[in-house]
C-alpha cells in the first residue's frame, strides 16, 4: 500500500456532521448491548468513508481506543476495585496471550496485501455475527477446568482475541466478556469491567506497534475527522447505554447480525476490486 492510499480518504471524511452521526449510531447500537460498536464502525469507514482498508482498521483503534478510555472511570464505578481485585489473575491470565496477539495482529495486518486484509475483514466480520448471534441466545456454562488447563486455555483464548482485535481495530469485549463467564465463571457484570482492563492495553500494544508503521499518518491526516467521529461514538454509547433494554433482544441481536453479515458482503467486493 502506497502512503497516499492510507492518508486520502475520499469526499465523503469532509463532512463533519456525517462524521458525528455515524459515530453516534454505532455507539448507540453498541450501547444497547453493552459494547462499543466498533465492528459495526469499520465497515462505514471503508464504505461510507472511503478509507483504504488498513487506514480504516487504524482510524477505528484510534476511535476505540478513546472510547474505552471514556467509559473505564463509568465502569469500573459499578464494580469495586475490591471486587475486581478478587479477579485480577483472570486479567493477567488473558493479558499473557492478548498482548502478544495485539502485537503479532497488528504486525501481520500491515504486512498484508491490501485484497488479503479485505478478505481477513470478510471473515473476521462474519465470525463476529456468529459470535454475536451465539453468546446473546446460548446458555454458557462453566467447563470446570483444572487450573493448569485453565490457564492454558486462557493464554491461547486471549491470543486469538487480541488477534481479532488488532486486526478489525476493535476493543474485543465481544469475545472477551463470554469468554471471562464461560472460563472463569465469573459473573457478566463483573466480567463487563474486567474486559475493559485486559481491552485498554491489548489496544495500546496493538496501537503502538500500528505507529510504526507509515500508514499510522492516516491519523494525522485526518484529525479533525477522527475527534469529531470520536465525539459521536461517546455521545451514541451514552445514549445506547440509556436505551439498554427497550428493543428486545429477539430483535435487536438477529438486526445487528444481519448488519455485520451484509457489511461482510460489501467488504468482500472490496477484496475482489483491489486483485
Amino acid at each position: 500500500m502506497t502512503l497516499d492510499e492510507n492518508t486520502a480518504p475520499a469526499q465523503a471524511v469532509r463532512s463533519m456532521p456525517l462524521a458525528f452521526a455515524a459515530g453516534a449510531v454505532v455507539g448507540a447500537l453498541g450501547g444497547m448491548i453493552g459494547l462499543g460498536g466498533a465492528e459495526f464502525r469499520l465497515p462505514l469507514l471503508i464504505s461510507l468513508f472511503g478509507f483504504a482498508a488498513l487506514s480504516a482498521v487504524i482510524v477505528n483503534k484510534a476511535i476505540s481506543l478513546v472510547v474505552v478510555l471514556t467509559a473505564l472511570p463509568a465502569r469500573l464505578s459499578a464494580v469495586s476495585f475490591a471486587d475486581l481485585g478478587t479477579h485480577w489473575t483472570v486479567a493477567a491470565n488473558l493479558l499473557a496471550g492478548s498482548l502478544l496477539g495485539a502485537w503479532a495482529g497488528a504486525s501481520w495486518a500491515v504486512r498484508m496485501r491490501t485484497a488479503t486484509l479485505y478478505t481477513v475483514l470478510t471473515a473476521l466480520m462474519t465470525f463476529m455475527a456468529a459470535a454475536l448471534l451465539f453468546t446473546h441466545f446460548t446458555a454458557l456454562g462453566s467447563p470446570a477446568l483444572p487450573g493448569p488447563v485453565q490457564t492454558v486455555a486462557g493464554v491461547a483464548a486471549g491470543f486469538g482475541i487480541g488477534v481479532v482485535a488488532a486486526i478489525m481495530g476493535v476493543a474485543g469485549g465481544e469475545l472477551l466478556i463470554p469468554v471471562i463467564v464461560l472460563l472463569y465463571t465469573v459473573d457478566i457484570k463483573t466480567a463487563g469491567s474486567l474486559s475493559l482492563l485486559v481491552s485498554l492495553p491489548t489496544m495500546l500494544v496493538a496501537f503502538a506497534r500500528y505507529s510504526r508503521d507509515g500508514s499510522f499518518a492516516v491519523l494525522g491526516a485526518n484529525r479533525r475527522f477522527v475527534a469529531v467521529m470520536a465525539a459521536g461514538s461517546i455521545t451514541g454509547a451514552l445514549l445506547g447505554g440509556l436505551l439498554l433494554g427497550v428493543v428486545p433482544d429477539l430483535v435487536l441481536i438477529p438486526v445487528l447480525a444481519a448488519v455485520l453479515l451484509i457489511s461482510a458482503i460489501k467488504l468482500s467486493r472490496h477484496a475482489s476490486a483491489s486483485e
